[in-house]
């Protein structure tokens, strides 16, 4: 195929630039995609500044697509071409372990492939070395059928992008951890994760508390769904709220004080860890012990359950709050994201990029 546009990062160091990429021929159950959008999520910018000490270089970031399929291999039998689809976090993975076989692919034994940053494989669906995978800042993808999704029709496709991610992340533990109509559940932070966690737990017919170190979100809290808010910043609110929550989901990755928000749950209620602080953050055994609470974590989720989630946000009217950005106003972006300025999600217009080509 000929080279396709994207921007990229060549090194932890420098800005994003315009970069050209090879895309694999399609093989027979293969899917190619012109990309319409992509998301930008907080992991673009750890893993493009090698913030994980694992990045790859040159890297093309973006695992929030979404597009129209533009070409089918010749036994392909979920897409069609024009058919509206999205990629997310990962596009392939061993098929084989027991994690893979039960669809929870993102827990794959022998890791997936994830959609940028990460390799494609071969035939034995083994890692291919020599071909990295590149993400969604690029004009096309090349996808194996059984990792791409369908975007439900009349599904606004820019706002339907960041469902692929911060969508999936927070709707698998609210089913996993078994959220009920009229449970109480706390999100904690309203970033890119907390903003999509009030939504799809107020679609639910949870009651909503955000929690939050910024009076300054109360307001968009309850534009989003919530029905509650409270500000933490001074700490009287732990002691207030303390144990009243069936369900605590926790979106933040800076270090703050897990026990604190232990002790708003309920007798046997879960906390669930989505964000990643940077240094371990330490738990007290009695915040568990004397209520019988549970401590999580969650990460995104499988093929299956992220087809689950795009029909249940199309059902419910559940969408991202987005900013629609030009490619070119990627590195600006990113700073803005670091300073918390985005409600609640940036999308890139992929055709900024075709139009700079």
């Amino acid at each position: 195929m000929p080279r396709i546009p994207a921007y990229a990062a060549l090194d932890a160091a420098s800005p994003l630039v315009p970069y050209g990429i090879e895309r694999r021929e399609p093989g027979p159950r293969d899917v190619v995609i012109d990309i319409l959008y992509c998301g930008v999520c907080h992991s673009d910018i750890h893993q493009a500044r090698n913030e994980w000490g694992r990045s790859i270089f040159p890297m093309v970031p973006g695992h929030e697509i979404v597009g129209r399929v533009a070409r089918i291999g010749a036994e392909v039998e979920r897409h069609r071409v024009g058919d509206a689809v999205g990629v997310g976090c990962f596009v392939d993975s061993c098929r084989r372990c027991g994690q893979c076989r039960a669809g929870e692919e993102q827990f794959c034994e022998a890791r997936p492939s994830d959609t940028y940053n990460s390799y494609e494989r071969d035939a034995e669906h083994r890692f291919d070395r020599s071909r990295p995978t590149h993400g969604g800042y690029s004009t096309s993808i090349t996808v194996d059928e059984a990792y791409v999704l369908r975007i439900p029709a009349g599904m606004p496709l820019d706002r339907a992008a960041p469902l692929l991610c911060a969508g999936i992340t927070t709707y698998s533990p609210l089913r996993h951890f078994g959220l009920e109509a009229g449970d109480r559940v706390a999100v904690v932070g309203l970033g890119g994760l907390g903003h999509m966690a009030v939504k799809l737990a107020a679609a639910m017919g949870a009651r909503v508390t955000v929690l939050s170190t910024s009076e300054s979100k109360r307001a968009d809290a309850a534009g989003l769904g919530a029905h509650d808010f409270a500000a933490t910043r001074d700490g009287t609110v732990f002691k207030a709220m303390a144990g009243q929550f069936d369900l605590v989901i926790d979106t933040v990755s800076a270090a703050h004080d897990y026990n604190a928000y232990l002790g708003l749950l309920k007798v046997d209620g879960t906390m669930v860890l989505l964000g990643i602080p940077d240094a371990p953050q330490p738990v007290a055994a009695g915040a568990l012990i004397m209520k019988r609470r549970r401590l999580a974590g969650s990460l995104i989720g499988g093929i299956r359950e992220t087809q689950e989630m795009l029909d249940f946000c199309a059902a419910h009217g559940v969408a991202a709050d987005i900013e629609l950005i030009d490619i070119a106003d990627i590195n600006s972006a990113y700073e803005r994201m670091l300073a918390g300025d985005v409600r609640y999600r940036f999308v890139i217009d992929l055709a900024s990029l075709r139009d700079d080509g």
